[in-house]
């Protein structure tokens, strides 16, 4: 069985291959399928630079052992440049193993401006970056990605690689319009302007270790409760270049032109942490932060959870459903839940409710540390 589906994935990577090369497109990597060892690392530190929010008035904290440094007033040394907030999420992973560094920018918030406004502001470094991950194709994650490259790639190494979960990431979405049948543009990941600015982008739908520090999960099992909740729509296919290879997807999933989204290529973020555990960054969540949690657990053997952190997309999601899958988490006994983006005010009160020592809150420009 095993076997069959490694041959599948083979067999469908190559073809996504092949018709990249067919369609222009270069600098493009297929991650290995076999069985990873996910790495350790004694320290990670992750600064949001975009969030929805931001707050002044947090104070900084620690949450068993989990020390939440809020940014205070969020002004640069120019008084009149502040950090923007918007719906999108980017984060910016600093990695520690004895002397050993490593650092990883995560999703890149919907726009440019606010990514650079906000690198600037915070003082980050991206020029430290070893490599560079996109979670899913929603525009909000990507939107900052190319712009990010205009200013930072002649800065940064010149094999830096992006890593995205497979090829649905470079479908054409839409969202619905409110009348039914008809919808509005939401864009897509043009994987032309990656090979412009020279970065190979690598397909994991296997779990992948990145710079040797991190490890992605692949592609997210759906074992739990969760479902998906309604969101964006679809689109298989090449058009003028741009797009996904719908040889990739099996008969069924091409029977429509326009279907709804089940993010087949999401895939989260992870870190073993030394003697604490794993830290799952789930982006948006689409496909279950449960499912996606049991994905690191089952893809690295490591059992204890230190934190969820990221986007849950449970802000949308009915009070009963919330409710069962934040019980769903807590059985998870993670040592903290981080919500941010598209999680929900909704969420951050339920999971207050239900594990009130275990939640943490963060916003535009928190830095996060997690071990020594």
């Amino acid at each position: 069985m095993a076997e069959n589906i490694g041959r599948r994935t083979f067999l469908k990577a190559s073809a996504a291959l092949a018709a990249g090369a067919a369609a222009g497109f270069s600098c493009v990597e297929i991650a290995s399928a076999a069985p990873i060892v996910a790495p350790t690392v004694d320290k990670l530190t992750l600064r949001v630079l975009i969030d929805s929010a931001h707050d002044q008035f947090l104070k900084p904290s620690t949450v068993q052992g989990v020390l939440h440094q809020p940014p205070g007033n969020g002004r640069g040394q120019d008084y009149r440049k502040v950090l923007h907030n918007q719906w999108g999420l980017s984060l910016f992973a600093e990695t520690q193993r004895a002397d050993e560094t490593r650092a990883i920018l995560l999703d890149f918030g919907y726009s440019p401006d606010a990514l650079l406004n906000n690198i600037e502001i915070l003082k980050v470094d991206p020029r430290k970056a070893n490599a560079l991950i996109v979670s899913h194709g929603h525009h909000d994650h990507y939107g900052g990605l190319t712009g990010f490259l205009d200013r930072y790639r002649k800065e940064l190494a010149p094999d830096v690689k992006l890593y995205a979960g497979g090829e649905d990431n470079f479908c054409h979405r839409v969202s619905p319009s409110g009348v039914q049948g008809q919808f509005t543009d939401f864009g897509q990941l043009d994987r032309r302007e990656l090979a412009a600015r020279q970065i190979t982008t690598v397909l994991c739908e296997t779990p992948t270790v990145v710079a040797d520090h991190a490890f992605t999960t692949g592609q997210i099992k759906r074992s739990s409760i969760e479902r998906v909740l309604p969101n964006t729509f679809v689109e298989r296919g090449i058009k003028d270049g741009l797009g996904c290879d719908p040889s990739h997807y099996s008969p069924a999933e091409l029977q429509g032109k326009i279907i709804p989204d089940e993010h087949v290529h999401e895939q989260a973020t992870c870190f073993n942490v030394k003697d604490k555990g794993l830290v799952v960054i789930s982006s948006c969540g689409h496909v279950g932060i449960v499912n996606s949690v049991r994905q690191a657990q089952e893809v690295s053997g490591v059992q204890k959870v230190h934190a969820i952190v990221g986007g849950f997309h449970l802000g949308p999601a009915p009070k009963d459903y919330l409710v069962q899958v934040v019980a769903e988490i807590k059985k998870l006994e993670p040592d903290v839940v981080i919500p941010m983006h598209c999680s929900g005010l909704n969420f951050a009160l339920e999971a207050q409710a239900q594990m009130p020592a275990n939640v943490i809150v963060p916003t535009t420009g928190s830095r996060l540390t997690f071990g020594a």
